[in-house]
């Protein structure tokens, strides 16, 4: 089944498709999952199970069964929720082993404070060997302007971390692929990858960047 899946962008929910997949099949996990914050953008764009926490535990299981030992998973979250995603991350088996602050020029909410960074944390299964020229965790970010996505990530951002946690010929799974960030990245970087994304129209953004991007 994985050969059907690879180097494309799958339209499905995630958990389903995963338990398709044979274990240990993948090198790298890079992705952006809902963080639970019931979130809406300013053009009314919303982000698909954002309004509960019971997809976590069951998808990040997959993806634990699917990395194979000794990789890495890299996942923004929201760090409201934090307590949410790191008790089910160790719980299954994932260990966390760095986390990264990516800094905006911009403030994208204001509170209690202006809000200038995004988040993610470095999840290790078993024990693997660090980076040869580790990056750094606090780095910068470019607005995309979210044209495809209401939480579109910068290229430049995964970009980096495809490159430092990966080696070329690598199979990166992205569970919530959004508008394809991370294939984009992964051709870039002669990587592989498997996308799969549950809301259509951001399915067809992925493949239609991804089908760019070969030609």
């Amino acid at each position: 089944m994985q050969n059907t899946f690879l180097n494309r962008a799958i339209h499905g929910d995630c958990i389903d498709l995963m338990k398709t997949m044979p274990s240990h099949s993948v090198d790298l996990v890079l992705t952006d999952p809902p963080y639970v914050a019931n979130y809406v953008s300013r053009d009314q764009r919303s982000i698909a199970n954002d309004d509960h926490d019971g997809w976590i535990e069951p998808a990040f299981t997959e993806i634990y069964r699917l990395l194979k030992p000794d990789r890495f998973c890299l996942s923004f979250y929201g760090w409201p929720q934090a307590d949410r995603f790191l008790w089910r991350w160790k719980k299954i088996g994932f260990r966390p082993v760095s986390h990264f602050a990516f800094i905006k020029d911009y403030s994208s909410k204001a509170g209690f404070t202006q809000g200038h960074h995004e988040v993610a944390y470095l999840l290790a299964k078993g024990q693997p060997e660090p980076p040869p020229e580790p990056i750094r965790d606090v780095l910068h970010w470019d607005y995309t302007g979210n044209p495809l996505h209401p939480n579109q990530k910068p290229l430049s951002i995964i970009l980096s971390l495809i490159t430092a946690f990966s080696r070329p010929g690598d199979i990166v799974l992205d569970p919530f692929a959004g508008s394809g960030t991370t294939a984009v990245a992964a051709l870039e970087r002669g990587r592989q990858f498997i996308l799969m994304e549950k809301v259509a129209r951001y399915w067809q953004a992925a493949n239609d960047r991804i089908e760019r991007r070969k030609l």
